[in-house]
């Protein structure tokens, strides 16, 4: 028995190098990239708008007015998740007809085709291409987004599952944070170099075309959507790191047997199988509370608020890093508890955090003109919002649905249609 042992750490070794690997090469080019285009359009708004004003003055020899300076910089802002709409629309096909690992390679053209009109709008003197670009930008987040947990979620075993669809929570935040720190004036915020902060969006598109392709596809999309049997034996030989992987390719063949002679369900029949109605309608309330919960508005007003504290105008982008830091260190906390504690646990306890935080900060942003030290208050609120949103619903995803394509489509509708 003890000389049975030993091998088990190796294959121990290979299981969580393979899956550490699939973890990062879908995550590179997916959540982290949907957090990275979120906070790097912040830094370069009033080059942009500067820009934007040279660029129809030099066509005109008039100057853009200022509200319609402001417009132009709003649809900017607005087409990446208007393009995120889109992109969820193209998941569930994408994920039917080229596969997970597929869909998300194929998705990079919309990254590489937005980079290029990122770095050379400013030389083509054209505000339209920055337009597009983040229309495009947006179709990429709302097809990884999409896709990532569903391919990490059918690739990753049971007892890891819970984990491993947190890992798009992180990504998400360390894209965030990543965002903020290049956006740095130092760095790649300054008003020469913004197009090459916003083309650097080609930086993780690159890293997971290189990467991705080494690594298996998802089994269960092998086995049951194509009838693959030996290919998803490989892929799971290779992504648990032993051949005894028998008793679950047995599991998926029985999944397949009972998906034999039906097609992919589209989102209005889910609700009429009485079977699925309820994960659907838990999956829309839990979709919903996330979209309206309020985090992205405790982003928008985190610079006044430093500011109404007495932080200087010029280091207030250094606190901003904090916030999303934050949100990172959350994110990892949530992916080590999540399978001790549970998801009902975590989603409770996060949004009861959110609601006593957010009451305070209501009360600390009435008060402060009356009392100074409410500012100061009102900032630790900030932190202490994200902090919950972070280790609660900010990284929960309903794997019971995962394995309805449509379902997580649903979920990124959600997301991207619903305000925040």
């Amino acid at each position: 028995m003890e000389e049975d042992e030993p091998p088990l750490q190796p294959r121990t070794q290979i299981q969580g190098r393979v899956l550490f690997l699939t973890i990062c090469a879908a995550g590179i080019g997916g959540t982290f990239q949907f957090g990275y285009n979120l906070s790097i359009i912040n830094a370069p708004t009033l080059h942009i708008q500067k820009f934007t004003n040279d660029t129809w003055r030099a066509r005109t020899g008039w100057p853009l007015p200022d509200h319609l300076v402001l417009l132009v910089w709003s649809l900017i802002v607005s087409l990446y998740p208007l393009g995120g709409l889109f992109g969820a629309l193209l998941a569930g096909p994408f994920a039917i007809m080229l596969g997970r690992k597929k869909s998300l390679l194929v998705n990079n053209v919309f990254v590489v085709a937005a980079a290029v009109l990122f770095g050379f709008s400013c030389r083509a003197g054209s505000f339209e291409m920055i337009m597009l670009g983040r229309l495009l930008m947006g179709m990429s987040a709302g097809v990884s987004m999409n896709i990532q947990p569903m391919y990490l979620g059918e690739s990753a075993p049971k007892e890891l599952r819970g984990a491993v669809a947190m890992t798009s929570a992180i990504f998400t935040a360390l894209g965030i944070v990543m965002g903020q720190v290049v956006g740095l004036r130092e760095l790649l915020g300054g008003p020469q170099a913004w197009p090459l902060l916003l083309a650097s969006c080609l930086v993780p598109g690159v890293l997971q075309l290189a990467s991705l392709p080494l690594l298996p596809e998802s089994p269960r999309y092998v086995l049951i959507d194509r009838g693959d049997r030996a290919t998803c034996l490989a892929a799971l030989q290779r992504l648990r790191g032993t051949t005894e992987v028998m008793v679950e390719l047995a599991e998926l063949e029985e999944e397949r047997a009972a998906c034999q002679g039906r097609r992919a369900r589209r989102p209005w029949e889910l609700f009429k199988d009485s079977a699925l109605r309820r994960q659907v309608i838990s999956l829309v309330v839990l979709g919903s509370a996330m979209e309206l919960c309020g985090n992205d508005a405790i982003y928008a007003y985190a610079s006044s608020v430093f500011h109404e504290a007495g932080i200087p105008q010029d280091k207030v982008q250094y606190a901003i890093v904090g916030t999303g830091c934050c949100e990172l260190l959350a994110a990892f906390i949530s992916c080590l508890v999540i399978e001790r504690v549970g998801r009902r646990v975590l989603l409770i306890g996060g949004y009861c955090l959110m609601t006593w935080w957010g009451s305070v900060f209501t009360v600390a942003l009435c008060l402060q003109s009356s009392f100074p030290w409410m500012s100061y208050l009102a900032v630790s609120c900030i932190f202490a919002f994200i902090l919950s949103f972070g280790i609660g619903p900010g990284g929960i995803v309903p794997l019971p649905l995962c394995a309805f394509p449509w379902c997580l489509c649903m979920w990124g509708h959600l997301h991207w249609f619903l305000p925040s």
